[in-house]
């Protein structure tokens, strides 16, 4: 017996002193970034990507950042509060196009994508109604890695560029509205709202999405009657919860609608275009029996317009008159709050770029995050988008195949 139990206990001792396996902890290398980030070219578009205190974070986290020169100004932020912060304030364009990774909230002009290097990486605005098939070419010989950011989903599968700017427009419209309703010329003198002892004003929202909650909820904050209309009972259903108020909700009546319309003195357009939906614009006889000095906010005028009146405007030149109605259909309503929207986007990419720098680059991102992967519209010069392959006649290849070779 004891015998055995000296031979078990040999066996312990050399069992242990053999050589074992070790096991290492993947912990994927930090990249360290250098970030342009270029001025918008196109006056109405007054954002800039990153505020001056993102940038400032970015700069202490071991990154690069370029600014082009004013490209903060029009958010009321200065060149010095960049440099203040870290950053390197450029005047050569060319300078900030070959930067490993490039912000800019428009899409690249025809020139800035001819001064671009190879292999870097853009996120920008898509808007693909305002491209051409040019443009997809152009930074397919560049072999660019492209994100739409307004396509580009959060953990929960919702998008939250798009969710953002929809709050700040919602918010916007209303006060737009405001103005406008009680302008001498352009509308009828009323206030927005309503007021003990006098009839509220009435608010017509058409659709029933991020834009159309946040304005319904200013419009009854400030008093206002609100009636809501959709050609999806479960989005007006989810609105009303969302609200937490007892509104008017439809389904897209054209009876109902005219009869709301003849009375409203605000009609905001938020309806926008989905897959399997048939499009639906607001008839110009329906218009014509509103009121004299009623406003209308096209919100969905980037889509061509949700009414037959509606024509694009601009923020210098925002507003016109058709039957006596007033129509606001500026396409970026967020830029007329810059600062703001600004902030909102810079909320937005500065824990982007952290987590593509932790991630150890662009391309591991993409292999561990479904969300940013699905902003991807060109992949190292190849269209992964199906859209944008079948909108212009493009090659396009599926992106989780052309990952699938990074193994």
């Amino acid at each position: 017996m004891v015998a055995n139990e000296k031979n078990i206990s040999n066996y312990s001792l050399s069992s242990q002193l053999i050589p074992k396996e070790e096991k290492l902890a993947f912990s994927p290398k930090k990249a360290s970034l250098t970030i342009a980030i270029l001025k918008e070219d196109d006056e109405a578009e007054r954002r800039v990507c990153l505020s001056p205190e993102a940038v400032g974070l970015l700069v202490q986290n071991g990154h690069k950042i370029l600014v082009e020169k004013g490209a903060g100004i029009a958010s009321q932020y200065e060149d010095v509060h960049y440099s203040d912060e870290g950053a390197f304030i450029i005047e050569n364009k060319e300078e900030l196009l070959k930067a490993g990774l490039i912000l800019k909230v428009s899409a690249l002009s025809t020139t800035e994508i001819e001064a671009l290097g190879k292999n870097q990486t853009l996120l920008t605005t898509l808007s693909l109604l305002s491209r051409d098939k040019t443009y997809f070419t152009q930074l397919a010989e560049h072999k660019i890695t492209a994100f739409a950011f307004e396509k580009i989903k959060d953990n929960t599968g919702s998008y939250p560029i798009i969710r953002s700017m929809g709050e700040i427009v919602g918010n916007s419209s209303l006060h737009i509205a405001a103005k406008y309703l009680a302008h001498h010329k352009y509308g009828n003198g009323s206030m927005l709202g309503g007021i003990p002892g006098l009839k509220p004003t009435e608010v017509v929202i058409i659709g029933a999405g991020t834009v159309s909650e946040n304005a319904a909820k200013s419009a009854i904050g400030m008093g206002a009657s609100v009636k809501v209309f959709d050609n999806s009972v479960y989005r007006l259903r989810r609105l009303q919860s969302n609200i937490q108020s007892k509104i008017f909700t439809s389904v897209l009546q054209p009876k109902n609608l005219e009869e709301a319309l003849k009375t409203a003195d605000v009609v905001l357009g938020a309806m926008r275009k989905r897959k399997g939906t048939p499009s639906f614009r607001v008839p110009a006889y329906m218009i014509q029996k509103m009121k004299k000095g009623a406003v209308i906010i096209d919100v969905s005028i980037d889509e061509g317009g949700l009414f037959e009146t509606s024509k694009l405007t601009t923020h210098n030149k925002p507003v016109y008159q058709e039957f006596g109605v007033t129509h606001y259909c500026v396409p970026n309503i967020a830029s007329g709050v810059p600062r703001t929207a600004s902030q909102a986007l810079s909320n937005f990419f500065m824990p982007v770029i952290l987590q593509i720098a932790e991630s150890g680059g662009v391309d591991q991102l993409l292999l561990s995050d479904n969300g940013f992967r699905s902003g991807v519209y060109l992949y190292n010069g190849v269209i992964t988008d199906k859209e944008i392959g079948e909108a212009f006649d493009l090659a396009y290849r599926d992106l989780d195949l052309l990952l699938a070779l990074l193994h």
